[in-house]
């Protein structure tokens, strides 16, 4: 019996990979062909203010690239100038920003029968809100942990934020990132609740389900979140070009996929809804 999900974001809940890469794939190549300016200047440049605020999703990127500043002046004046390509960006992003299947009716059921859920992302708080929001996940997740926003530039202060109405957020300790079992087991310590209680799902092996198992938590394996790359390889490239990654990230990376390459889950979704095969759900209740 569990009365507390513990779920993943991104490519569980939904396809980020998919939004990220059409949507960033529609403005660079918009603003390549508005500019004149080569694909290849453009990722350089990007790469490095990407990974100064340590996000692949930087909401004012074009707006802080030396080629676009020296040709356009001010970042008032970049944000005018490429409306075209500010706009196929937003575009992409509303037509590809979808849940899976089955995974709100999971949810609603699962809230129905009392159960506490819990969302643990590495992607910041304000583009995650803004997901949650869009996604009318507002109100249906409980409480969302996730790293502190990066700063906002002094031109875009009105955008401090993104606040959801319902769903709590909490913060993530400042540089921690999975596969961290202490930062899980402090999560569920945190609302009063004990590993037994609890089922994680995620759609990394190395990470979410090594991170699971060494915590003593039930996991699942989000495998059909992994699908995209089965398909589209050659998709990532891009991502690869403008990563936040450093090269330390890149090692730290390597290391964990050498430690954890052994690790499987016995449990294995094919869509978020095999949950309800797997275990029992039932109200939660507070430990003492």
């Amino acid at each position: 019996m569990k009365s507390v999900l513990i779920t993943d974001v991104d490519n569980t809940l939904f396809d980020w990979f998919n939004v990220w890469f059409k949507s960033f794939s529609a403005m660079i190549n918009v603003t390549s062909k508005v500019t004149n300016i080569p694909l290849a200047q453009l990722k350089n440049e990007i790469k490095l203010v990407h990974q100064k605020y340590g996000t692949a999703e930087y909401s004012f990127v074009l707006q802080e690239l030396p080629c676009l500043l020296e040709k356009y002046g001010t970042p008032e004046k970049i944000i005018s100038e490429l409306d075209e390509a500010i706009h196929s960006y937003r575009s992409e992003r509303k037509k590809n920003l979808m849940l899976y299947p089955t995974v709100m009716e999971t949810l609603l059921l699962l809230k129905k029968k009392g159960v506490k859920i819990i969302a643990y992302t590495e992607s910041k708080e304000y583009y995650t809100n803004y997901r949650f929001s869009k996604l009318s996940l507002d109100g249906v997740i409980d409480i969302i942990f996730s790293p502190e926003d990066h700063s906002i530039p002094k031109y875009m202060t009105s955008q401090a934020g993104f606040k959801l109405d319902k769903t709590e957020n909490k913060h993530t300790p400042r540089g921690e990132i999975k596969p961290n079992p202490k930062i899980l087991l402090e999560i569920i310590s945190s609302i009063k609740a004990k590993p037994e209680q609890c089922l994680y799902i995620g759609d990394s092996e190395m990470k979410d389900i090594a991170m699971a198992k060494d915590a003593g938590v039930d996991s699942v394996f989000a495998k059909y979140g992994n699908e995209h790359f089965k398909y589209n390889k050659d998709d990532y490239n891009l991502l690869r070009d403008v990563t936040h990654w450093t090269d330390d990230d890149v090692e730290r990376e390597r290391k964990i996929k050498e430690q954890n390459k052994d690790t499987h889950s016995e449990l294995v979704a094919n869509k978020f809804s095999d949950i309800l095969d797997f275990f029992e759900f039932g109200t939660y209740k507070e430990y003492p």
